[in-house]
């Protein structure tokens, strides 16, 4: 059986069909929103995993090119390792429905979101939340659904519920916001510099419509819901757990209020060590429930602690931010780079400057993009003190890439003030909560150290959040283990006058916009405590880029020129490049911007591009090369590939040339002057720039001035041919 719903979102139909495909997965969702389509389905092994320690959810999200009538590039000709889009929809897609499994659910799950069709004007992924969503609550996996994703954005103040990507670009908010019919999941997005409450106010109109969709799922579940399957708790020896909670008795209560990390982490692995030694002989296997009732006591006695006497794991109270080091220029090759530590959370900041080659080349399906700034984040198994194999770029370090590179793009200076591209990396050297927001403060300190001219400086802060019924404490700049106990994980950054980028995740069913609120309140004192902090080491950028930066000059050529300058097979190009040193960009609107470290070859090349499109001038003096010598005169090349005629009569005032080679040989060097331009040949002479120079009175004329003797003494001869002429012959018939 087909089931369709359908209503209208942004005055575009909006519209769930369930049964028609892909009938063998536990569950499926074909989801639509104009012309852009989402296949979604979901499928769970029957089998638990309980050793497996956590979820083992596996979200894929993956574009077809053929959704937009485009074949792959490469030689390969189809879709390979997913993009950077397609993980971070990916992650967009598991942030909110994860919290919604049973915590004890632990079957291997796999969502996989295939978009089969793109009208290129609507993003999938909020369509992706959706369909995942629909999908598992029409399934029989348990699932405390159902939940919706919407896009918001803000043009000329006006929100807009799920705007297209032209209307992205011209919003001065960009938010996906999750949730249920009750609360919020999740928000993610980018802002130009907005008050607290204009993030609210959008929050809030985008959950009216999260809603309207959260009821139209309901309306299918009711018809077409499965029963859900039998979820069994893990089996658990009552007896042995008695026995591992008398051996803790307080020992954690005590631990807990260590406040180093590693002494913490010490004491922990101390206790659960000696417990399973007391244990093992009679429970050779209790090693993994002995390390799980010791944490599930941790977590109860942590929060405990935080709720009833407001003391945290590192004795903070709630609102209090670590300590604050800041240091810049510490790399001295570098571009720029700057030192952000909190407490024991650390990032390196560096930027470094390029040319517009240097920018990265997106190819997707709304069509080739070209990227001038960037930000990625490395994150090393040493800033735990962990030892882990090193792989590729994880899905972590892209998503924590892309939120400290969405919090600075608001005070980036567009390519006509700053023509660079833009490269920075955040080398997190030490983690203990909020490693993103470091990445955030290190490489706003390293672009002002670079000399960018950014806007403003930018800071970042991660909120938490502990909620036992209705006490709640909200955590300013969170730990890692808070992080872990906690049910909230609100990064928010900002300038002193806006937000630019916030990224919530919630662990519970959902927080009240009241909660939010008072977060919001609560970053916006965290964020300029430390905006305070870093301006004491830099609050602006430096005046002069570093030595080692490439220097820009950006001018225009007029189009037509732009051949001449690259020359054929490119041949005139490489040379300017292998000559002056200098890297060489030219645009199809003939923009050209020469970058060069050394001064000197970044002025050799612009000096020389522009006198290859330069048009020669009558009357201007130039200084040229003799390129051919003969017997009339001499060819000199005034500008590159345009040359002249230096006749023999316009080589010296004072005495009659009969030779050129008595002045000239090939590969000199002479100056010349202009005279004119005569049916596109370029006439030049070097006497004129001597002292006594006389101008040759010019050739008579046969047009315009007449020489009238000239003319008739031309009449007469023409007279006298006319009486030496033969008489026409006549016909004696």
């Amino acid at each position: 059986m087909i089931t369709r719903k359908e209503i209208e979102l942004g005055g575009r139909k909006f519209s769930i069909e369930i049964g028609k495909v892909a009938k063998q997965a536990d569950g499926t969702a074909w989801v639509r929103y104009n012309d852009t389509i989402a296949l979604v389905t979901v499928v769970a092994a029957h089998e638990a995993r309980p050793d497996q320690g956590f979820f083992p959810l596996s979200v894929d999200y993956r574009e077809k090119y053929y959704s937009a009538g485009k074949i792959p590039g490469g030689y390969i000709k189809r879709e390979a390792r997913p993009s950077e889009k397609e993980i971070l929809s990916a992650r967009l897609v598991d942030r909110p429905i994860r919290p919604l499994f049973p915590s004890s659910f632990m079957n291997e799950t796999q969502v996989m979101v295939q978009i089969i069709s793109s009208d290129q004007e609507n993003d999938a992924d909020v369509l992706a939340v959706i369909g995942a969503s629909v999908a598992i609550c029409t399934s029989d996996i348990p699932f405390a659904g159902p939940c919706a994703a919407v896009r918001v954005g803000r043009i000329d103040n006006e929100l807009v519920i799920n705007p297209t990507f032209k209307q992205v670009e011209e919003s001065d908010l960009e938010l996906v916001i999750a949730g249920s019919a009750d609360s919020i999941l999740m928000v993610e997005g980018a802002v130009k510099e907005l008050t607290e409450s204009d993030i609210l106010e959008a929050i809030k109109f985008g959950h009216t419509y999260i809603q309207q969709i959260v009821e139209l799922q309901n309306e299918i579940i009711s018809e077409i819901g499965k029963e859900k399957r039998e979820h069994v708790e893990p089996e658990v020896d009552e007896e042995l757990v008695a026995k591992i909670t008398e051996l803790i008795g307080d020992q954690l209560v005590e631990a807990v209020r260590i406040t180093d990390r590693q002494d913490r982490k010490a004491r922990f692995k101390e206790i659960n060590t000696t417990i399973i030694e007391a244990l093992e002989e009679e429970y050779p296997e209790c090693g993994k429930l002995v390390k799980t009732i010791a944490h599930d006591i941790e977590k109860v006695e942590t929060r405990k602690m935080m709720i009833n006497e407001n003391v945290r794991l590192d004795g903070r109270s709630p609102d209090e931010i670590r300590d604050i080091t800041c240091e810049v220029g510490i790399l001295p090759r570098a571009h720029g780079s700057g030192l952000f530590t909190r407490g024991q959370t650390q990032s390196l900041g560096v930027c470094t400057l390029g040319t517009g080659v240097d920018a990265q080349r997106i190819d997707n399906l709304e069509g080739d993009i070209s990227k001038s700034f960037m930000l990625h984040y490395n994150f090393p198994p040493f800033s735990t003190g962990e030892v882990k194999r090193v792989g590729s770029v994880s899905r972590r370090e892209i998503g924590h890439g892309n939120l400290a590179e969405r919090a600075l793009t608001p005070v980036i200076p567009n390519e006509e003030i700053f023509p660079y591209t833009i490269r920075l990396v955040s080398e997190v050297l030490e983690s203990n909560g909020s490693s993103s927001m470091a990445s955030v403060c290190s490489n706003s300190m390293s672009l002002m150290d670079t000399g960018v001219p950014i806007k403003a400086p930018v800071a970042g802060i991660a909120m938490g959040l502990i909620k036992e019924d209705d006490n709640i404490v909200i955590l300013s700049d969170i730990l890692g283990d808070e992080d872990h106990l906690g049910d909230m994980d609100f990064k928010v950054a900002g300038t002193a006058e806006g937000i630019t980028a916030v990224q919530m995740d919630i662990k519970i069913k959902g927080i009240s916009f009241e909660i939010m609120e008072e977060a919001l309140e609560r970053a916006l004192q965290g964020r300029l405590h430390i905006l305070e902090i870093m301006n004491k080491t830099i609050s602006s950028p430096r005046k002069e880029l570093s030595e080692y930066a490439p220097r820009i000059v950006s001018f225009r050529i007029p189009q037509d020129t732009i051949g001449s300058v690259i020359g054929p097979g490119g041949k005139m190009i490489r040379e300017i490049i292998e000559t002056t040193g200098a890297k060489i960009d030219i645009s199809d609107d003939g923009t050209v911007i020469v970058a060069s470290v050394d001064g000197a070859g970044g002025e050799q090349a612009v000096n020389f591009i522009k006198k290859l499109v330069e048009q020669p001038e009558p009357g201007k003096t130039y200084e040229g090369t003799i390129k051919k010598i003969v017997d009339f005169g001499a060819f000199v090349e005034i500008l590159p590939g345009k040359e002249g005629l230096l006749h023999i009569s316009e080589i010296s005032n004072e005495t009659r040339v009969n030779d050129v080679n008595d002045f000239y040989k090939v590969g000199d060097t002479v100056k010349v002057k202009l005279l004119k331009v005569d049916r596109g040949k370029f006439v030049l002479s070097a006497r004129a720039l001597l002292p006594g120079y006389v101008e040759k009175p010019s050739r008579p004329q046969r047009d315009g001035g007449r020489n009238f003797s000239r003319d008739n003494r031309d009449r007469d001869n023409r007279d006298n041919r006319d009486k030496f002429r033969k008489p026409p012959r006549r016909d004696d018939n």
